[in-house]
Parts: C-alpha cells; sequence; structure tokens
C-alpha cells in the first residue's frame, strides 16, 4: 500500500498528457460522422419559393456542393464573393442551405452580393442542420453523384481551400463517376 500515493500522480499526468494533445490539434478538423455515408434524407422549403420543396434528391446523377450560410454570418460575407466566382464558372452545382435565418434577411443579403446557388433549402428552426451534423455557419459539403457526402469544410473557404482542396475532389469525383458537368 506504499505505492497508493503514485495512483494521483497517474492521473495527473494521464490528463496533462491528454490535454496537452489538444493543444496541437486543429479545430476547423473536426471529424464528420456522415464522410461516405449517404445524405440525410430531408424536405425543406426553398428560400426564394416557399411553396417549392429542396430535397436529398437534388443532389442524384451529379457531384455537387452544398453551402451552409446564413444573412448574420460574418464568415459567410467573407466566402462569397469566392462563391460568386466558382458559380460563375458553371462547372459544378452550387446548392444554398440557409440556415437560422429570417427569410426576408436572406433574400436582401443575396440581392445585394449576388446569387451563386442553383437552389437554395430554408431550415429557419435549424432542425434539417442538426441532421447534417452542422457546428455553425459556414460549412460546405461536397456530394458525389450517388448523394453520397465526401468532404466537408468547417468554416470559411478560402482561395487555398478552393484550389488546393475543393477543385482538386470535385475533378476527382467527376472522373472517378463518370458525372457529366453542371446540368
Amino acid at each position: 500500500m506504499k505505492y497508493r500515493y503514485l495512483i494521483p500522480l497517474g492521473l495527473f499526468l494521464l490528463m496533462a498528457a491528454l490535454l496537452g494533445r489538444g493543444l496541437f490539434m486543429n479545430p476547423r478538423e473536426v471529424p464528420s460522422a456522415l464522410i461516405d455515408k449517404p445524405v440525410p434524407a430531408f424536405d425543406l422549403p426553398t428560400l426564394r419559393d416557399p411553396e417549392k420543396r429542396f430535397t436529398q434528391e437534388m443532389f442524384n446523377g451529379k457531384v455537387a456542393l452544398y453551402n451552409v450560410f446564413a444573412s448574420w454570418c460574418t464568415a459567410c460575407r467573407y466566402e462569397h464573393p469566392l462563391w460568386m466566382e466558382f458559380a460563375r464558372e458553371g462547372e459544378y452545382p452550387l446548392y444554398g442551405f440557409n440556415y437560422k435565418d429570417r427569410r426576408e434577411d436572406a433574400l436582401a443579403w443575396l440581392a445585394e452580393l449576388g446569387d451563386p446557388y442553383v437552389e437554395i433549402a430554408y431550415d429557419f428552426p435549424g432542425l434539417s442542420g442538426m441532421d447534417w451534423g452542422v457546428y455553425g455557419v459556414p460549412e460546405t459539403f461536397i456530394i458525389d453523384k450517388w448523394g453520397t457526402i465526401r468532404y466537408k469544410q468547417i468554416g470559411p473557404i478560402s482561395r487555398e481551400i478552393l484550389d488546393q482542396t475543393i477543385r482538386p475532389l470535385l475533378a476527382r469525383l467527376r472522373q472517378e463517376t463518370g458525372a457529366p458537368a453542371m446540368q
């Protein structure tokens, strides 16, 4: 029993090691349980027309991006010019997911900054966002032609992320799956 005093020391060292490891982790690299899984089933009104529905079937047959944004999101404003440029290129469809936002605020925001989205799902209560594992905005998902999530970007995209991560993955998925260009 003379070693019982070493137990607290051992526990302290174990806790220090675990906490110390956390200091060297990138908070943007939060693993998503949805990678390589089908997109969650959902049925939401569209932002532009509440009578029209947006469902997971919108992604079938093409490699696409799904960008979670809100008018109250400062980082969304930062990345928006890159999405405008991306949409003008017309290679891949960019869908929007307006999250916990008032419809009129989101529409005004898009009118001011431009609207790069093919279609936009509207999720004011944020319930569908929970199914997608949304931590906050912005977030971006890459979805393959079978409706499988292949990548998740937490936080705003930058030129570097767009050119060095997103574009190469989109091209690889198009080549692997034989998915057509934007439809």
